[in-house]
């Protein structure tokens, strides 16, 4: 009778047993029976080797002394670590798991270990080696791969990260809210949008978790989860170093170290650095801008005294100082407002050219330097601990950011806004306590408890200050008083606000096994939040003096702005799912939730209107979703998998971002829209048909309307009209693209001896394509996006250990493209753009033992 092998973590027990037999004699399959042919079986520390044949089978001298370590590689799969501790003469089976992008992979997004098939949840899967090889160091990149994800970043504070349009405010953000997506990094919850600018450290695997969570851990999402499995430190000594060149100066390097400190401890250290010349030109100093200067550590310790016990104490520190995010002028709207105050007249009057009318020409003259520090950093400490028929798991983390901008808010190499500066400062501490297993034969659940407290204060203000030419761009009237020498030179706004929340969970959810084809999955959660908030905004600078026509001049563009907000509220929400299962290859499910997002407050400033300040707006109130979704999960061949699923989303008083024509509020405000719906239908599935072909695909189709926004602001092209608001229900929601889509594969050569290890050559390729959508929270005709398509490739040879070297290019035929559209403070007409990559080509070496 063979015996299956299954990797498992264990202590050395004493040496001295005598093996019984000379030879280790076995065969290495796949997940689905598949002999893997090529794959390298070697003996820890003895330095005995081999290859399996085209049936997988292997034969190799075994040591003279029990028990003993097998090492199993093979490009393509993860590798497996075995110990033997005994030889009964019997032929082993090893099985191996794929890596790869949607493929038949283990997750652990029910907080158990389970195929992506089985669960009856929308998830996307992307394994490590998928990762790095595409060149998907941050989010930004992973999401050419899912096309139901969406990310926006003028900025790393300025950063939005969607799954099916929601989630998070569209444009500039406002820190007063809740994220509708959950970002976790080994089951850390990270609070700010800006931790998804960052490169990725050594990961394992990306589980992407579709439609509203909570019900099985960590923090409420209305819109699904990002969850980052990193590496972990193994018993086993391994390393990897890499190493990428390519042009724009384009630098990265990524290494990491694992072993044992011990018979209970093991460590891994891991790091990441990149570097890259701007991709924009400023004229006026000829430098480039736009640069990528990036450092990232992880360092991880494991405790384990026993199987059933494993903690984890990891450290993580990461900085961004690049010269960048400069966004170039994309165009100009007329506006209903007087010629005099329209863009074209006002720089015709202050002598001013764009440096260039073509934003592909990727050519700026800001005279406010651009600076984006951001600086993120924490600890975790994570205890699993095998109790009954379940383990529960506790984690503890501390987080901080730190962040040093400085932004040319006007884009343009005029001294409109010469200082626009929000530094700030956040810290964070999480706990969460979990026990997942079974309570019977046909029941199993989650039951947990979830808290996060968070400080977010200016550091030690938030700053805007105007230019010698702001009163052109602000002037209302035809009174020459605005003409006055020095009246807005100087003059600014700094702000000091302080926000502390908390906020509180209990959740759990039940899979009753009705019959093994039927499930039953109800899960509900009681959630608590608290907001306090101090804003205190002061006017400062300009021309001194006591002319009330002249202080009423200046105070149409900044105005003094204080308050205080105290809030708190608790609901319940949760879910239900049925599960059926028609055949063995065929998973129905079928879903409806509930979810919930916070009371959100307005950190941005507010709008006046008479001169007053809109107060109300000061808080906004929570989101309410009601969400279905019904999927069928299938495998129509023993290679392939092919998943549809159908959602429809409801959000009652959606908090939404808006921009407004008010310089003093430059970085918009929070409202809430009554009502919005998003539904559509995603498509996504692999093929690998056979050992040297493999194919992927995903499609998604979304809808995203304003049910009902019946006091929106104006879109851009309308300022200066009667109203500065307008009824904008039933129009379409920005950043959501009707068509998204995503193809890819790649072919590889039989296994063969290259540089005196085993290697496979390959070629693969990634598309991605996105149709056009609106880059504004009131549909403009002016500024929407384009529909475009990227193409990625790569060409070289991989090898499980040893040398692994490729060329790759990533938009390959240089198409230009927006990621989104900007509109400059004050709504004179003029709007930026950030720009999508220029083609990019170089090298990638690595090595791994």
């Amino acid at each position: 009778m063979k015996k299956t092998l299954q990797l498992i973590i264990a202590f050395t027990l004493p040496l001295g047993l005598t093996a019984r037999a000379q030879t280790v004699t076995g065969v290495v399959k796949d997940a689905r029976s598949t002999p893997v042919e090529g794959a390298t079986v070697l003996i820890k520390g003895a330095g005995n080797h081999t290859t399996t044949d085209v049936s997988g089978q292997f034969t190799i001298p075994a040591p003279e002394k029990l028990p003993f370590s097998l090492r199993i590689s093979a490009v393509g799969y993860k590798t497996q670590e075995v110990q033997v501790y005994e030889l009964d003469g019997e032929p082993f089976e090893i099985t191996l798991t794929e890596d790869g992008l949607l493929s038949e992979i283990v997750v652990t997004a029910r907080r158990r270990s389970e195929t992506a098939q089985e669960v009856p949840i929308p998830i996307s899967v992307i394994g490590g080696p998928v990762v790095e090889d595409a060149g998907a160091f941050n989010v930004n990149r992973v999401k050419e791969l899912v096309p139901s994800v969406q990310l926006y970043s003028s900025n790393p504070r300025n950063t939005t990260l969607n799954i099916r349009g929601v989630g998070s405010t569209f444009g500039l953000t406002n820190d007063g809210i809740d994220p509708g997506v959950g970002f976790y990094v080994d089951g850390v919850y990270y609070a700010r949008p800006a931790a998804t600018t960052l490169d990725f450290i050594d990961i394992e695997q990306i589980e992407i978790l579709r439609g509203p969570q909570g019900t099985l851990f960590g923090k409420n999402t209305t819109a699904g989860a990002f969850h980052i499995t990193t590496r972990g430190p193994s018993f086993t000594p391994g390393a990897s170093f890499e190493v990428s060149y390519g042009n724009y100066g384009y630098i990265q390097a990524k290494s990491s170290i694992t072993g044992p400190l011990g018979k209970k401890f093991a460590a891994r250290l891991s790091f990441s650095g990149t570097q890259r010349d701007g991709l924009l030109k400023n004229v006026v100093t000829d430098k480039p801008v736009n640069d990528l200067n990036n450092l990232g550590f992880r360092a991880q310790l494991l405790f384990q005294p026993s199987d059933g016990l494993k903690i984890i104490l990891a450290g993580d520190a990461s900085r961004q100082r690049p010269d960048g995010y400069a966004q170039v002028v994309a165009g100009v709207a007329p506006t209903l407002r007087p010629t005099y105050r329209q863009f074209e007249q006002i720089i015709a009057d202050l002598n001013y050219q764009l440096p260039s009318r073509d934003p592909f020409d990727r050519k700026i003259d800001h005279n406010t330097t651009w600076r984006s520090g951001n600086d993120l950093s924490g600890v975790s400490l994570n205890i699993d601990a095998t109790i009954g028929s379940g383990t529960l798991t506790a984690t503890t983390a501390w987080r901080y950011w730190y962040w040093d901008p400085s932004n040319d808010r006007d884009f343009t190499g005029l001294s409109i806004l010469q200082l626009s500066q929000a530094t700030s400062t956040h810290q964070q501490w999480t706990q969460e306590v979990r026990y997942a297993g079974d309570l019977s034969s046909r029941l199993s659940g989650v039951i947990g408890v979830f808290a996060i407290g968070q400080d977010l204060k200016t550091e030690p203000f938030h700053i805007e200050e105007s230019g010698n030419a702001q009163w052109r761009f602000s002037q209302s009237t035809t009174s020459e008083l605005w003409q006055t020498p020095g009246l807005f030179d100087g003059y600014g706004i700094s702000t000091k606000s302080r926000l502390k929340t908390f906020g509180g969970a209990i959740f759990g959810q039940l899979d009753w096994a009705i019959t093994d084809r039927l499930h039953f999955l109800p899960g509900i959660r009681f959630n608590y939040d608290e907001k306090e908030v101090d804003f205190d905004r002061r006017t400062y600078g300009g021309l001194q003096t006591d002319n009330p026509d002249l202080i009423a001049l200046k105070r149409l563009v900044y105005t003094d702005q204080a308050f205080n907000a105290d809030v708190d509220e608790s609901n319940f929400s949760g879910q239900v799912t049925v599960a059926y299962r028609f055949l063995e290859k065929i998973n129905s499910f079928a879903t409806y939730s509930t979810s919930y997002k916070p009371v959100g407050v307005n950190l941005g400033g507010l709008p006046t209107a008479n001169g007053e300040i809109l107060l109300d707006l000061a808080r906004i109130k929570p989101e309410s979703v009601n969400h279905v979704e019904v999927g069928v999960k299938t495998s129509p061949a023993a290679n392939a998998t092919l998943n549809v699923v159908f959602h429809h989303t409801e959000i009652e008083d959606y908090q939404t971002q808006v921009q407004t024509a008010e310089v003093g509020v430059n970085r918009g405000y929070l409202a809430n829209a009554e009502k919005i719906r998003v539904q559509g239908i995603e498509l996504d599935g692999n093929i690998r048909i056979n050992s040297n072909f493999s194919f992927y695909g995903a499609l998604a189709y979304t809808e995203g309307e304003y049910v009902s926004f019946t006091n929106a602001p104006v879109p851009l092209e309308e300022t200066g009209g009667p109203s500065a608001f307008k009824d904008i229900s039933g129009q379409k929601m920005p950043g959501i693209s009707k068509w998204a889509g995503s193809l890819g594969g790649e072919i590889t050569s039989n296994q063969r001896d290259f540089f005196g290890r085993r290697a496979r050559f390959f070629v693969a390729f990634d598309t991605y394509y996105r149709s056009s959508f609106s880059s504004s929270s009131s549909p403009s005709q002016y500024l929407n996006v384009d529909g475009y398509t990227l193409v990625n490739a790569r060409l070289g040879f991989r090898a499980a250990d040893g040398l692994s070297a490729f060329i790759w290019a990533r938009n390959l035929f240089d198409k230009n493209y927006f990621e989104q559209l900007l509109v400059a403070a004050g709504n004179a007409g003029h709007y930026a753009g950030v720009l999508g990559d220029p083609r990019t080509y170089g090298i990638t070496l690595r090595y791994t033992y």
